[in-house]
């Protein structure tokens, strides 16, 4: 994409995007591999494409075998059915994990990718080491509920809406101009089925796996922006206090997109999340 590389001569390194090789599986999974040791497997959120774990991937490539994946009906992969609710997407994980030939995994997950994390430790937990759930959702109050309803059954009739998303994870400062850029460029890629598909099995996904953090024994991170208005602290909180082995961390002053906005301090905080043993700080 030439338009995309001569945005990326201005970026920071850590938000350089070009160049992300990808490869695909047999039923039509793009990723990204690098790296060797221990698997770390990374799922972007709704709109985005693999290229959001930039920061990510450099930083965890040295340590270990890093696959960052383009979930479906977005990037490069195949989309799932229309109407597909979130426990296909755990499903379409779980393929994509056997087609890998991957045993046991570190999955980090962003928004909708936490809610797939979420689902795969509740559903074949037995192949997750460890889970990061970054920016994600638990139990939606009631106002923001329907309002996410409300976005998801617009899409088949508006399409994708770039401006909105961009006022609810960024703030105005200068640190976010650059990731704000990006994330428009992203959304402006995505298929608009893929993502009608993807974001309806989101709206709907808050409380698909919420009573099975108890039962997840993988050290759990949540994680997210003081400032995220949709996947906020309260949220991680809860999630954190449920799970056996759970714990929480707050990056101060940032909103959704925090992986891209505050890499260096995410990248701390997994850099200690891949590094628990048997016991969860």
């Amino acid at each position: 994409m030439p338009a995309m590389e001569t945005m990326d001569q201005n970026k920071p390194d850590h938000l350089k995007t070009e160049g992300l090789l990808r490869k695909h599986t047999v039923r039509g999974t793009a990723y990204h591999e690098v790296g060797k040791g221990e698997p770390l497997v990374l799922i972007h959120g709704v709109g985005m494409r693999l290229e959001a774990w930039t920061p990510q991937i450099e930083a965890f490539s040295g340590s270990h075998r890093v696959i960052a994946v383009d979930m479906p009906g977005h990037g490069e992969s195949v989309a799932l059915p229309a109407g597909s609710p979130l426990q296909a997407f755990v499903a379409w994980f779980g393929g994509f994990l056997d087609e890998m030939e991957l045993g046991k995994v570190n999955v980090a997950g962003h928004s909708m990718g936490a809610l797939v994390a979420g689902g795969a430790a509740a559903t074949f937990g037995e192949r997750i080491e460890r889970i990061a759930y970054l920016n994600g959702v638990y139990r939606r109050d009631p106002e923001a509920k329907a309002a996410v309803l409300a976005r998801a059954a617009s899409i088949p009739l508006a399409g994708v809406d770039k401006e909105g998303p961009l006022l609810r994870w960024f703030g105005d400062d200068a640190q976010s101009a650059v990731a704000r850029e990006l994330t428009r460029n992203w959304l402006s890629l995505v298929d608009p089925q893929g993502y009608a598909t993807a974001y309806a099995a989101f709206a709907g996904g808050d409380e698909t796996y919420a009573d099975r953090w108890p039962g997840i024994g993988a050290p759990a991170l949540f994680l997210t922006g003081s400032d995220d208005p949709n996947s906020t602290p309260l949220m991680a909180e809860q999630m954190a206090s449920a799970a056996p082995r759970g714990w929480v961390r707050i990056v101060e002053g940032h909103r959704h997109m925090v992986n891209l906005t505050a890499p260096d301090i995410v990248n701390e905080l997994l850099a200690e999340w891949l590094s628990c043993g048997e016991d969860a700080r």
